[in-house]
C-alpha cells in the first residue's frame, strides 16, 4: 500500500490504473511498474520508505535490491506485523491514501478472504519461503466501537501451500472478530 500511495503522488494519471491493478488483482507486473515509475530503485525506495514513516514507522527499510531472483526488491522488504499493524492503523490519516484505502476494499474474489472476506479494507501478500514453508500475510484497517484499528495476521505455512496459510488467516481472523467487542474496550 504504500508503494501505491507514492506512485499515485508521483503521476496520478500514470500510475492509476497499475495502482488498481495491484491492489485489486495482486498483480505483480503493475506493482513493478508502479515501482519504476518512481525512478531509479533507490530513488523508488526512498520515495516508499517516505510513505512508510508517514504510519508511523520509522525503523522499517525499504528494500530497493532484488535479494532473490525472481521476486521483487520492495516485496522483499522485512516488515514485522507490529510496524505493518501500525500503517494500518495511520493509513487512514495518510495523505493522497483515501483512493488505496478505496481499492484496499474491492479486491477480486481472489483474494477475498481473511480479513477481506468480512468486508474489511484490507490487502494480502504470500510467497514461498527459502526453507520449503510458504508465507502468506494480510493487513487491514479493522472497525471497532472504539474507532479504527490496525491488524496485522501472517501465517508460516511448513507444507508449503497458499490454501493452507489462508486457511490459518481465515481462523484467526474469526478469532479477532469473534473477541472484538471485549477486546475494543482495552
Amino acid at each position: 500500500m504504500p508503494l501505491a500511495v507514492a506512485a499515485l503522488r508521483n503521476d496520478w494519471l500514470g500510475a492509476r490504473d497499475f495502482a488498481v491493478k495491484a491492489i485489486t488483482e495482486s498483480d505483480n507486473r503493475a506493482s513493478e511498474q508502479l515501482w519504476s515509475q518512481l525512478g531509479e530503485p533507490a530513488d523508488a525506495a526512498r520515495q516508499v520508505q517516505a510513505v512508510v514513516a508517514e504510519g508511523g514507522d520509522t525503523a522499517t527499510v525499504v528494500e530497493s535490491r532484488r535479494l532473490r531472483r525472481g521476486f521483487t526488491a520492495f516485496g522483499q522488504t522485512q516488515w514485522s506485523l507490529q510496524r505493518q499493524a501500525r500503517f494500518a492503523a495511520e493509513l487512514p490519516t495518510i495523505p493522497d491514501a483515501a483512493e488505496v484505502i478505496d481499492l484496499m476494499q474491492r479486491l477480486s474474489s481472489g483474494d477475498q478472504w481473511g480479513l477481506a472476506a468480512k468486508g474489511i479494507a484490507a490487502k494480502g501478500g504470500w510467497g514461498p519461503g527459502v526453507h520449503g514453508e510458504y508465507l502468506v500475510r494480510q493487513f487491514g484497517i479493522v472497525p471497532t466501537p472504539s474507532g479504527q484499528w490496525g491488524v496485522a495476521l501472517a501465517a508460516d505455512a511448513h507444507d508449503g501451500a497458499f490454501e493452507t496459510g489462508v486457511d490459518v488467516v481465515n481462523t484467526m481472523t474469526d478469532w479477532l472478530l469473534s473477541r472484538l467487542p471485549t477486546l475494543a474496550r482495552y
